[in-house]
This record gives structure tokens, C-alpha cells and sequence, in this order.
């Protein structure tokens, strides 16, 4: 048997994880940004926040439907403390001073792709959601082993999880124009050297797939 990672998803062993697609870091008055001012926020993050809100949040809304529709699981993961003051984060957000207090609003899920009521959401307080959550242990038990991932950063949380999520067994696929990062160049920096861990594919192609794929 020849092992490949094109391999299309059945859907009773598939799910969808958006990550860190939460107020903090894609809202401009979030935490990350808040205390900003605007020609500086301009200048390092507008170019971001236009992709974002013109391309990359439709798509993200798109695949979120078609899971849907399909009957596959979607799951969200946030920066978010399981303390207020963020004494059990890790050792880099502390570094990086990154805190998101417990059941803040820069914790949850955007408005526009907001979780449904029988949707998971892991809190993560670090940047990899299979270090600092139990989402291993949750996709096992839902019988998942194909990962579809859509998110933010690309060059950070989005390729940790990738990576991590390869080397624990799951087929991953990412939606190359479904994530997003600072830069265009960054983005396709990451798209190109994560390529050796998972298949990559456009919203429409996996849309596409989704319209055929049995459970």
C-alpha cells in the first residue's frame, strides 16, 4: 500500500478547526490592537485586516457552512488564560505579554464565524492548541482523523498545529486562502514550506470535495 496525504475526507472521520479567529487578534479593537495608534496600526496591520475582512473571513465563513452541511465537526480553539491574570499561560505568551483573561471578550470567537451551540471551543494558552488544550484526547473520541485547519496566524499558531497535529497521527489539510498572516510574503513563505506535512487546498477546491464526499 502506498501511503499519500491526498487523501479526500470522509466525513464521519473529519472535522473543521478555526484557529485563534477571535477578537483579540482579528477585531481592531481587540487586545492585540486596542492601545495601537492608528498610523502605526495602519502601517504594520492594515494590509492584514482588508485581507481579512474582503477575502479571508468570507472564506472562512463558506467552509464553515459547508461542514455544516455536511455533518462535519466544526471546532474553534482561542488564545484565552484559564486564570484571570494569566498566571497559567505559557512561558512565551508571558514573554510575549499576551493575556486574554478567562471568559474575556477578546477570548471569543468573532461574530462572523461565532461557534453554534453544540460546537467545541478550546481555550489555549499557549501557541499550540495540541500543547495546552486536550483537543487530542476530544478529536480521538469523535473519531476524527482527518483535520481541516483555517485560521490565524499562518507562520505561527496555524503551522504549529499543523505540524503537531501531523506528528500525532491526523491527515491535515489546509486552506491555503481560508488562513492568513501579516504579510503577503509571509504567507506564502509558510504556505510553501508547511506544504511537506498536509495537503493544501483553496475553499472552492475543498467546497468542491465536499459536495462528493460520503460519510
Amino acid at each position: 500500500m502506498t501511503l499519500t496525504r491526498e487523501v479526500p475526507l470522509v466525513m464521519d472521520q473529519s472535522a473543521l478547526l478555526f484557529i485563534d479567529v477571535q477578537n483579540f487578534a482579528a477585531r481592531r479593537d481587540g487586545g492585540e490592537f486596542k492601545d495601537m495608534p492608528d498610523a502605526e496600526f495602519d502601517a504594520e496591520y492594515g494590509w492584514f485586516f482588508d485581507q481579512m475582512k474582503t477575502r479571508v473571513i468570507p472564506n472562512m465563513q463558506r467552509l464553515q457552512s459547508a461542514f455544516r452541511a455536511a455533518k462535519g465537526e466544526v471546532l474553534y480553539t482561542t488564545i484565552e488564560s484559564l486564570t484571570k491574570d494569566g498566571r497559567d499561560r505559557s512561558l512565551d505568551y508571558k514573554i510575549t505579554g499576551f493575556n486574554v483573561p478567562k471568559g474575556s471578550w477578546d477570548g471569543k470567537v468573532i461574530d462572523e464565524i461565532a461557534p453554534g451551540d453544540d460546537e467545541i471551543v478550546f481555550p489555549k494558552s499557549s501557541s499550540s492548541v495540541f500543547v495546552s488544550t486536550h483537543i487530542d484526547y476530544v478529536l480521538r473520541n469523535l473519531g476524527v482523523k482527518q483535520l481541516v485547519i483555517s485560521g490565524i496566524v499562518t507562520d505561527q499558531c496555524v503551522e504549529g498545529a499543523i505540524r503537531d497535529a501531523c506528528d500525532l497521527g491526523y491527515l491535515v489539510t489546509q486552506v491555503t486562502d481560508a488562513c492568513m498572516t501579516y504579510s503577503q510574503e509571509r504567507h506564502d513563505h509558510s504556505i510553501r514550506t508547511i506544504k511537506g506535512y498536509c495537503r493544501q487546498m483553496t475553499t472552492q477546491e475543498l467546497i468542491d470535495e465536499l459536495a462528493q464526499v460520503k460519510s
